[in-house]
């Protein structure tokens, strides 16, 4: 889905037309959106849209997009959501006589995409800072208003040709009363011209105000479909943070827009009971009706948010604070105060969840504090429950299959509450999860949980069904989120290069060749924290961790200024270092002990040569003893950093004036690798 995922930020910037060409009514962008990957994946370019040969593989086409779509609204937590997936899935048989016609669409579609992307989208900047794209729907809500209030003229041009067409009548009984002998007197035919011409005023204006309410409910609908795809892509944003991918948390555009939309929703009920008073119960008015009460549920069932997610592995024990926000909180009811209830559910839960929409009533866990009120804050103008002394008593664990570790299962938490929005008869049943969290027990156990974690944010895709994630991925995937991470933990702007992605790739597919292009093998989730390392009794998370906390603790502005080269295996540090002189010399990450950086340097072999060597690896408890720039400027036997650059002037800035440490034990020089005689 890798052309969904470039796709889906820039629909916001993309104007309401584009959108309603892009994704026409008989191919939602719902389709587009739950089946990305099955649709990717698909060869709608091999079809000859002619070929009556290809009408039975078109046809299985559609079936398996009708089949999957009912499975998805199946599995969707959303009941307003599910039963318009089903309703979509029923829809999609227009293209059962015609399925070319599918490809045809399908294809159009994804060769638009692509156009589209090709074209920078995004909104101008203004002094270098960029703006949101259409201020999240402004645009269109303020076109929604606009029809709204042209609605309500309509409404009152009505009534003012009511009454001035029941003046003319009276006027005209009258005129009829006193000229009964004379039908053709000029006041008389005068006054039933202006009567004929205020009744056909008043039948052309009250189709428009029928159409216009037609049309306001339509773009609504395209308005809200537009919000709810961005409250979906904040959670996924949110949900992508944890691995370091850029996250705007800001809701205050989002809350404007479904303050907005509810608005909107509201006057549009209202005139259309109007229209109905004035109407009758007409069959299209009750459809609008029964359009604006889904939108209507869908919008406040939407609007809650976790806004500050719970760490995402918990130690049993242990306090953590969460807090989770109502969008719509503005307009809730006056009264009664709205208690949020909040309890831990295990990934089966969250599926049933998803499928029944039924709150789980089994317990799995003791949930410390669990409750708290949604409160509005004036100054910020945001409505949150603030859950701040949350802890686990204890946790009821599945049983494990196989091999399967505690730290690698998931839960979560659930906010439930009802709520009742002014002008609205009935409460609502709303509810909010959390992204998957982990317990533990120990903190031994964080390291690997974390590694659950991390794997679930890097690879999971949007609205799947909980909490389920490949158990391969493709290496330039898993390049992606090291470096992401790695940057993001260390707090830093430089990333891994090529040389340390290539060695990454080495140790975890066991493969020493530097010729080897990893780009297109798959990483599985045993190789990445199940499996130890050959030769090794950690994991490659463990050890890739290791070494991102010693660089975020000791090595921070070492390695932002390029002074550490990082990951780099032995045959390359043969290549780099081969034809440079004794006293040369890099730093890297070792790649035998958790947590600690090297030296490799090129020095004197027995026989006259150079040979390249490595001092013992620091660790953090060596360097908060000696930081490494005073490590660096006592080893006499190192001179000039790669590539050739004098170590005193370049590592300056990073010595102190602590007592000189003496040179290495020759313990610390342990890794020989021989070089051609110079």
């Amino acid at each position: 889905m890798a052309l969904w995922a470039q796709m889906t930020p820039q629909l916001q910037y993309l104007p309401t037309q584009t959108l309603n060409e892009l994704y026409p009514d008989t191919f939602p962008l719902d389709v587009r959106h739950y089946l990305a990957s099955w649709i990717e994946e698909q060869r709608w370019e091999n079809f000859d849209v002619g070929a009556e040969a290809q009408k039975p593989q078109a046809r299985r086409l559609l079936d398996q997009m009708v089949h999957l779509l009912q499975e998805v609204a199946q599995h969707n937590p959303n009941v307003v959501e599910r039963v318009k997936l089903q309703h979509i899935s029923r829809n999609l048989s227009v293209f059962q006589p015609q399925p070319m016609q599918l490809v045809r669409t399908v294809r159009d579609i994804l060769r638009k995409e692509r156009h589209i992307l090709q074209i920078p989208q995004g909104p101008p900047a203004t002094n270098g800072t960029p703006k949101p794209a259409r201020e999240d729907g402004k645009t269109d809500v303020d076109n929604l208003v606009l029809k709204v209030l042209e609605i309500q003229n309509c409404r009152q041009t009505i009534h003012q040709l009511e009454e001035d067409l029941n003046w003319e009548k009276q006027e005209m009984e009258s005129i009829q009363g006193q000229n009964e002998l004379d039908p053709q007197h000029s006041d008389q035919v005068a006054r039933q011209t202006r009567i004929q011409q205020l009744e056909y005023n008043y039948s052309v204006c009250a189709k428009k105000r029928v159409q216009l309410l037609h049309e306001a409910v339509c773009a609504l609908e395209q308005c809200q479909s537009c919000l709810i795809l961005r409250i979906k892509s904040w959670r996924w944003e949110q949900h992508r943070a944890t691995i370091g991918v850029h996250f705007d948390d800001n809701l205050g555009p989002l809350q404007t827009w479904c303050e907005q939309l509810l608005g909107v929703n509201g006057n549009l009920r209202q005139e259309l009971m109007l229209v109905k008073r004035d109407h009758g119960e007409a069959e299209q008015f009750h459809t609008l009706q029964e359009s604006l009460t889904h939108l209507l549920q869908t919008l406040i069932q939407s609007s809650l948010v976790v806004d500050k997610q719970p760490p995402q592995v918990i130690k049993t024990q242990s306090k953590f604070s969460t807090i989770v926000r109502y969008l719509l909180g503005e307009k809730m009811a006056p009264g009664k105060p709205v208690l949020l209830k909040a309890q831990i559910i295990t990934e089966a839960q969250a599926r049933n969840l998803g499928q029944q929409g039924v709150v789980p009533n089994e317990n799995v866990g003791e949930l410390i504090n669990s409750t708290a009120i949604l409160e509005h804050n004036t100054s910020s103008k945001s409505t949150c429950a603030t859950f701040r002394n949350m802890s686990i008593r204890k946790i009821k664990r599945a049983d494990r299959k196989g091999s399967e570790s505690v730290t690698e299962e998931k839960f979560a938490l659930l906010f439930t509450t009802e709520i009742t929005i002014t002008g609205c008869e009935n409460p609502y049943s709303i509810q909010a999860i959390s992204l998957p969290v982990v317990v533990i027990v120990h903190g031994s156990q964080e390291i690997n949980a974390m590694a659950t974690i991390i794997w679930d944010c890097a690879f999971s895709e949007p609205n799947r069904i909980p909490f389920i994630v490949p158990e391969r991925v493709p290496w330039k995937q898993m390049c992606e989120a090291l470096s992401s991470k790695f940057m993001s933990e260390v707090q830093t702007q430089r990333c891994l290069d090529g040389y340390n992605l290539h060695f990454l790739a080495q140790k975890i597919f066991d493969q020493p060749d530097i010729s080897e292009d990893f780009s297109n093998m798959l990483v599985s989730w045993a190789q990445f924290n199940k499996e130890v390392l050959p030769g090794r009794n950690f994991t490659f998370w463990q050890w890739f961790e290791g070494v991102m906390d010693l660089t975020k603790k000791c090595l921070r502005d070492y390695w932002s200024e390029g002074l550490i080269f990082g990951f780099i295996g032995k045959q390359h540090l043969h290549v780099i270092l081969q034809n440079k002189p004794n006293g040369t010399f890099l730093l890297r990450f070792s790649d035998s002990e958790m947590g600690g950086i090297t030296i490799a340097y090129v020095g004197p072999s027995d026989n006259g040569g150079r040979k390249i060597q490595n001092i013992q690896p620091f660790t953090k408890k060596d360097l908060d003893s000696a930081g490494l720039g005073d490590r660096i400027r006592d080893i006499n036997c190192i001179t000039h950093v790669h590539p050739d650059l004098p170590k005193n002037e370049v590592f300056k800035k990073f010595f102190t004036g602590k007592s000189r440490i003496s040179n290495p034990s020759p313990r610390r020089i342990w890794t020989q690798l021989a070089l051609a005689t110079a």
